[in-house]
């Protein structure tokens, strides 16, 4: 039975994790994990939405010790607060080696495929690895001049140095190439996505907002990147990081800015309006 405060519509709880629920440490401090067991007590029903693979966040889940359900490699997997896969929407298996030709031509990126249960990358790449300590997740290496087609739910590129601009100017090259079958987003300033043309972030909510009967206004969402961009412009209220980069806040001017992750912002903010 719902027991959420009366003096609010909202029943869902979606967040974002990097640079949104997570510390700069990207762990969850143990005050968001109380506040995220407050949820649960009260009778709202929380999602993790999120850029990362569901594996990652199960673990992550795990360490909070509620059920929730996982909105992951930003919508192009859902699944439920059992691990049962509720959605999926892969790259088209046509297009995956024709995006990773256009990006390795450049050696210094790291092109990342997430593949059904595993993560992938083309070499070792310790900084991302630090991102996966709490959760135990971590890459297999695969040939770049060979890689896998089938099952991808996304690929990624970083450069080593987290330079933002650097990627802008192949953010360009496979919106040109691609822009009308894939959707293409930042989810860190350093971390440039490429998932299926319809799969979004809010899509994947409004997956889970239907299955329980509820619409995407009964839904409190937050987030901090241009992957977040459809599921903050969908939920009845999305709230935008005070760290986010200039592009979401441009894109979004008439959302509510809260403060930092550094500062638990999010759990602050649920703590003080709905619990």
């Amino acid at each position: 039975m719902i027991t959420t405060r009366k003096d609010t519509p909202f029943q869902l709880v979606a967040s974002d994790l990097d640079g949104t629920l997570l510390a700069p440490d990207h762990k969850l401090s143990d005050f968001s994990k109380r506040t995220l067991k407050d949820l649960h007590d009260k009778g709202f029903t929380f999602i993790f939405a999120t850029g990362r693979h569901h594996i990652d966040v199960a673990g992550i889940r795990e360490h909070v010790g509620i059920p929730a359900y996982m909105v992951t490699s930003n919508g192009a997997r859902v699944h439920d607060q059992n691990d049962k896969l509720m959605y999926s929407n892969n790259v088209p298996m046509d297009l995956v080696a024709k995006v990773i030709d256009t990006i390795k031509v450049d050696p210094e990126i790291f092109i990342h495929i997430y593949r059904n249960e595993d993560w992938m990358l083309d070499r070792d790449d310790e900084f991302l690895r630090n991102y996966h300590e709490e959760s135990g997740f971590s890459y297999t290496l695969y040939d770049v001049n060979n890689p896998p087609t089938d099952g991808i739910a996304k690929l990624f590129f970083t450069h080593p140095n987290q330079e933002h601009d650097y990627l802008v100017k192949f953010e360009q090259q496979l919106n040109e190439k691609f822009g009308e079958q894939l959707n293409i987003a930042f989810s860190t300033p350093w971390c440039l996505e490429v998932m299926a043309a319809n799969v979004s972030k809010g899509g994947a909510l409004k997956v889970i907002a239907e299955s329980l009967n509820l619409g995407l206004e009964n839904c409190i969402a937050f987030g901090d990147g241009m992957n977040d961009v459809e599921m903050l412009q969908m939920a009845g209220k999305g709230l935008v990081m005070e760290t986010s980069h200039q592009r979401l806040k441009d894109t979004l001017p008439n959302n509510e800015v809260i403060g930092s992750n550094a500062d638990d912002a999010v759990a602050h903010y649920l703590q003080d309006h709905l619990l």
